[in-house]
């Protein structure tokens, strides 16, 4: 059996041009961000419908399913196949008389742009689940954060969208822009399991919350540092504590505050006085 799937091809361009008239009454040709639905079918049993730029759609699709606990093996799944016409993604798999009405009948809908759903069952496996400490300096979290600067380039030229990206000491292994950040991480998520790239040696970058979604996932992917350029929620903050990620917020140029996990970070730059 063949460890990857056959998956279609079928990203759209980010964004597309319209005219808008400014505060001066003139016209201006600007970039507004694509959102399609689509509806992700497994072995023909309809499972979700995502709203999404559908830049990754077969990523998207991938790392929706692991982080929802629908599979763990990336050699159960045949095929991908996005077709944008109907809108719809056919996943097929090695399985016989494939049932999800167990997986789906009970659900946690959580705070985010658009719905993130987390299934009910995932919630008492992360409680079994401890992430692998990893000490990191400072330094390495101002040298991430300063290549980051070179990305965001949907959000540069659209804005309405959120980033995460994978990220290894200073450099940026993947980068993925959706309207939702939880599309954004699963297509991440999605690009691990395809590649098999472990996350134990990672950083998890967004630009949204730290919401309990966020960190449920990170700690899915087995990462151990979770940060962001915004805030955290309570939950997100107890799940952290929970799992042992650390969680970083308000991470933006020298700045940053530790929420969980300081005592893994090396305080090595000199702070100015």
């Amino acid at each position: 059996m063949n460890n990857k799937p056959e998956i279609s091809h079928a990203g759209l361009a980010f964004s597309k041009s319209v005219i808008a008239v400014d505060e001066k009454g003139e016209e201006r040709l600007i970039e507004l961000v694509g959102e399609r639905a689509l509806t992700i079918y497994v072995d023909k049993q309809e499972i979700v419908t995502l709203m999404t730029m559908g830049t990754h759609p077969e990523l998207l699709t991938l790392g929706y399913l692991k982080n929802q606990g629908f599979f763990e093996d990336i050699a159960e799944i045949k095929a991908v196949q996005v077709d944008w016409e109907t809108e719809a993604v056919a996943v097929a798999t090695y399985r016989d008389n494939s049932d999800f009405s167990g997986q789906m009948a009970q659900r946690t809908v959580t705070t985010g742009c658009g719905q993130g759903t987390v299934f009910g069952r995932l919630m008492e496996k992360l409680k079994m689940i401890r992430v692998q400490d990893m000490a990191i300096k400072q330094s390495t979290l101002y040298g991430m954060l300063a290549s980051l600067k070179e990305y965001n380039e949907v959000y540069k030229k659209a804005g309405a969208v959120h980033g995460c990206a994978l990220c290894r000491g200073t450099d940026i292994d993947f980068f993925v822009e959706d309207v939702g950040r939880h599309n954004a991480v699963d297509a991440i998520a999605g690009f691990m399991w395809l590649n098999g790239i472990s996350g134990q040696d990672k950083i998890f970058y967004t630009t949204g919350r730290l919401t309990s979604e966020m960190v449920i996932k990170v700690t899915q992917m087995e990462i151990p540092v979770l940060l962001s350029r915004s805030g955290a929620t309570q939950m997100g903050l107890e799940m952290a504590r929970q799992s042992g990620v650390t969680l970083i917020a308000r991470s933006k140029g020298r700045h940053f505050l530790v929420l969980n996990g300081a005592e893994h970070i090396d305080f090595d730059v000199k702070q100015e006085d």
